[in-house]
């Protein structure tokens, strides 16, 4: 159990204590029932750790439940640009903590007011109350939205804007019933399905389209090192390895180089 996630119920874990000990003078049973609703409390608030894959092209999900919906979307607030939005349905029997998608800085966070319809209603990401996020990163920003529900009244923000956060990293949560949406790029490889139920910080969503720049470097990370005597070209400079001699010296002529042992 993560203490700061536990702290977020501590008024309502403070009345169903009281209201425990003053059911005990007059009836054990009411107290147990009581007794009961402190444990519930207790699981809703659990905030388990979890798996998360490192791998810098994947995406995971931003938290725990139900994919209800993947739509076309046009990201109006952030991106302005199309969207591929995935939305997730937390019930009040999964873990509400929200989470990274992404490796990336905090640089967008914006609270609207708003009603609490049923989370599972499409028209409640324009119409509930609601909190913007965004991370970015060199190779792509992800916008996620925390949504209240008919039940979920509050929104919990403990990140700030300016923050660097991990894939998987908490950064809020949404107290009881609600929804989760994330908007990814179009060509991202989308790695779930409508009725899907997943992990925050765990399951992966989607898989970032390959770049030139990424191959190039995934290419540079495979090369094999230097053999023996095996010649280099660096800028129109030609040189050889050499184990006998670990720091040759270079003298130029004519834009050729050649060794000379010291």
């Amino acid at each position: 159990m993560r203490l700061q996630t536990l702290l977020e119920a501590r008024w309502i874990l403070a009345f169903f204590v009281l209201l425990t000990v003053v059911a005990a003078l007059f009836s054990v049973w009411l107290s147990m029932v009581f007794l009961l609703l402190i444990f519930c409390t207790v699981a809703f608030f659990r905030d388990p750790d979890r798996t998360v894959p490192r791998d810098s092209n994947l995406i995971v999900a931003a938290a725990d439940g139900r994919v209800m919906d993947i739509i076309e979307w046009d990201e109006n607030q952030v991106l302005k640009t199309k969207t591929r939005r995935v939305g997730i349905f937390l019930s009040i029997l999964d873990v509400h903590t929200n989470r990274a998608p992404i490796d990336g800085r905090v640089i967008y966070r914006q609270h609207r007011e708003g009603l609490c319809l049923d989370a599972r209603r499409l028209d409640c990401s324009e119409k509930n109350e609601s909190m913007t996020w965004a991370f970015e990163n060199p190779r792509v920003t992800i916008v996620v939205r925390q949504i209240t529900g008919a039940i979920a009244k509050r929104i919990v923000a403990w990140a700030q804007v300016g923050d660097e956060l991990k894939k998987g990293d908490r950064f809020g949560m949404i107290r009881f019933g609600s929804r989760t949406e994330l908007c990814l790029p179009p060509n991202a490889e989308l790695l779930v399905k409508v009725g899907d139920h997943v992990f925050g910080g765990s399951t992966i969503v989607a898989r970032l389209a390959q770049t030139e720049e990424t191959e190039r470097s995934a290419s540079a990370k495979s090369a094999s090192p230097l053999r023996e005597g095996e010649r280099i070209k660096v800028r129109g400079f030609t040189t050889h390895s050499q184990q006998q001699n670990p720091h040759p010296t270079l003298s130029l002529e004519k834009g050729e180089a050649t060794e000379n042992a010291t």
